[in-house]
């Protein structure tokens, strides 16, 4: 039997330009942004902000402070109910969790978008959705909007596997109040860890600079508001300290600008790899509805009998090919499903549970080609024949 002897977490390595602007960084000793004259960081917000067409932009130095820092200048605290979806990774309730305020969460659908019944049926519980975009997978956002609208719900969007995508041609993170993007290795730009934060509103925009750690050098944001906005809150804004450095944003800024053919050569793997198992004995894949602009970076299936999918895994494995799976007893290394937080109030979600009994994710990094993602189709159709037909 053929075995795949590419490792899935391998990543391609920084661009060379990228790396020059790196060391360029750290030949000048001004690592922290507001040492930097001119600042990579600064830089960086100036073109996020315009790659998304927002009016500001706060780089920070991680996607999970992103959305700490956004619900906080949404004053979300202590005691404070917060919605967001039931399938997500950690760092998503996690966010919520760190403030002391409390998960609320919505069910999803096979699709593995947020279930917009389940929303508005829980819609009186809280005023803050945090919308995770899992895996890359996009709800009806021009319905999910006009329903917040509807119950006074303000939206943030967890963007750490949507940047480079849209609904309906409006780029994700641009449906809410804010949105917010991870630069994590294994996200769409790769600064090892790295946040960035979009929105249209001064006022947040100036909370969220403050907060991040300003120092009173503020003004030096590259999309920085008016200088009466920060007036309105300087004072009374707390730092909690997470800017981006210097060295991760000239890193990330290349990249940036690559960023539209990166995301062609992931979708050129996800088709290949997704036309390989849609006849696979036993699985199903995910429809993607026609108004998403998606980026392939990671592909899931179901599988119709989640009491056979240990085997199955096993199978691929020992044929070097890595699934993940959100039915599994326990969490395993990122991979993890609402029974494993415990520090989230445990909630009837028989929906969500249904789909993750049988749900396998697969990361796609560029380091594969066309002809790899034919052997990995070719690997996991024989398995699903031996321990899910």
């Amino acid at each position: 039997m053929e075995r795949f002897e590419k490792p899935f977490t391998r990543q391609e390595p920084i661009p060379e330009d990228a790396i020059a602007a790196a060391v360029a960084v750290m030949r000048s000793g001004a690592l922290h942004r507001y040492g930097a004259d001119p600042s990579e960081v600064a830089a960086l917000e100036a073109e996020f902000a315009a790659a998304t067409d927002a009016a500001h932009c706060v780089a920070v130095a991680s996607g999970g402070y992103a959305m700490g820092c956004a619900l906080r200048a949404l004053g979300v605290g202590p005691g404070d109910p917060v919605l967001t979806n039931a399938f997500t990774l950690a760092p998503v309730p996690g966010a919520i969790a760190a403030l002391g305020a409390r998960p609320v969460l919505v069910e999803v659908t096979e699709g593995l978008v947020l279930d917009l019944d389940d929303l508005a049926a829980k819609a009186d519980r809280a005023k803050v959705l945090l919308l995770s975009h899992m895996r890359g997978h996009i709800a009806d956002m021009e319905a999910l909007v006009a329903l917040c609208a509807a119950k006074g719900i303000t939206l943030v969007e967890d963007c750490a596997h949507t940047m480079g995508a849209a609904w309906a041609g409006r780029p994700s993170g641009r449906w809410g109040r804010i949105g917010c993007f991870s630069t994590q290795t294994y996200k769409h730009l790769n600064s090892g860890e790295g946040g960035l934060i979009v929105t249209d509103d001064a006022d947040l925009a100036a909370k969220m600079v403050l907060m991040s750690g300003s120092y009173m050098l503020y003004a030096r944001n590259g999309t920085a508001p008016p200088e009466t906005v920060f007036a309105r809150h300087k004072a009374v804004t707390p730092n909690v300290s997470g800017r981006m450095d210097e060295l991760r944003a000239a890193i990330l800024r290349p990249q940036l600008a690559r960023l539209a053919d990166q995301v062609e050569r992931w979708n050129s793997r996800y088709r290949a790899l997704e036309a390989g198992f849609r006849d696979a004995p036993g699985l199903a894949t995910i429809p993607r509805p026609q108004a998403e602009a998606y980026v392939g970076s990671s592909i899931q299936l179901r599988a119709r009998d989640p009491g056979r999918v240990p085997g199955f895994v096993a199978g691929c494995a020992d044929r070097g090919v890595d699934w993940k799976w959100f039915g599994a007893p326990q969490a395993h290394g990122f991979t993890s499903a609402h029974r494993h937080w415990g520090y989230v109030d445990p909630q009837a979600l028989p929906r969500t549970d249904a789909v993750l009994a049988g749900l396998l994710d697969m990361r796609v990094p560029l380091t594969f080609d066309l002809d790899d993602c034919a052997q990995i189709a070719r690997i996991v159709r024989e398995e699903a024949a031996a321990h899910l037909a």
